[in-house]
């Protein structure tokens, strides 16, 4: 039998593993979502229209399943225009994320580093609460932006609805865990894992990065105007609060 301090001692290991595995389901539980991620790997730059004619889906189908892929991480999505097309609108392509030749592993799901963690929480707490939560912010908006872009460039199309579920497969990519909840007229992301670990509750200022992550993909995926945020309510276990979740 296991003393409690080894059970203790491997809890956070679970709970990354289990973060990881959240992740891969996320995007691969369906068979056919995992063929058309090994035929994008192998035809970077396919379109949709193309994915459908290969696996004889539906495009609407097609666009799903490489929509769910890149809502994870694991598709980059361009716009370019095919020279047979002339002048007319560019088509999404897809290119699968990371480095050519590369395998999917867990290490890269989480993309979680000890180290880097413990610097931020450091540097948050030289700085003061206030300015540390802006700061903090700040930066979880422009990487949710620079996420959004990846997964729907030059667009913005989405229902709030869609955006935040969407937003949640994109978290949970980044060791998150999470999942999207309808609320009547309002949806929530709720996360089962901080990917900050200790350091958040230490520092529960860290926080504020999730609350901007959610924003700057929010800004990214819908259609709002220039500057505009849409607001986001964050509830954080860190803080004292039941649950880790973003409603707006």
């Amino acid at each position: 039998m296991r003393s409690a301090l080894e059970t203790a001692e491997t809890k956070p290991a679970d709970r990354r593993f289990s973060a990881a595995v959240a992740a891969v389901t996320s995007a691969f539980g369906d068979p056919t979502r995992r063929e058309i991620y090994l035929h994008v790997r192998s035809h970077p730059g396919i379109t949709a229209s193309e994915i459908a004619s290969a696996f004889s889906l539906h495009p609407n189908v097609a666009r799903h399943h490489l929509d769910r892929l890149a809502s994870g991480g694991y598709l980059e999505v361009s716009l370019e225009r095919s020279p047979a097309a002339g002048a007319g609108r560019p088509s999404k392509r897809y290119h699968a994320a990371g480095v050519p030749g590369e395998e999917l592993n867990l290490d890269l799901i989480t993309q979680r580093d000890d180290l880097l963690v413990s610097l931020l929480a450091e540097a948050l707490e030289l700085l003061g609460p206030n300015e540390a939560e802006r700061m903090a912010e700040r930066v979880g908006k422009e990487y949710g932006r620079l996420l959004a872009q990846r997964m729907e460039p030059g667009e913005g199309q989405r229902s709030l609805r869609g955006a935040m579920h969407a937003i949640a497969n994109a978290l949970t990519a980044h060791g998150f865990a999470a999942h999207a909840e309808d609320r009547g007229s309002a949806t929530a992301v709720v996360s089962e894992h901080c990917p900050f670990g200790e350091a958040a509750l230490s520092h529960p200022v860290i926080c504020a990065v999730d609350r901007g992550m959610v924003s700057g993909l929010l800004a990214g995926l819908c259609s709002v105007a220039a500057g505009e945020l849409i607001p986001v309510v964050l509830s954080s276990r860190a803080r004292g609060d039941d649950a880790c979740a973003a409603l707006v």
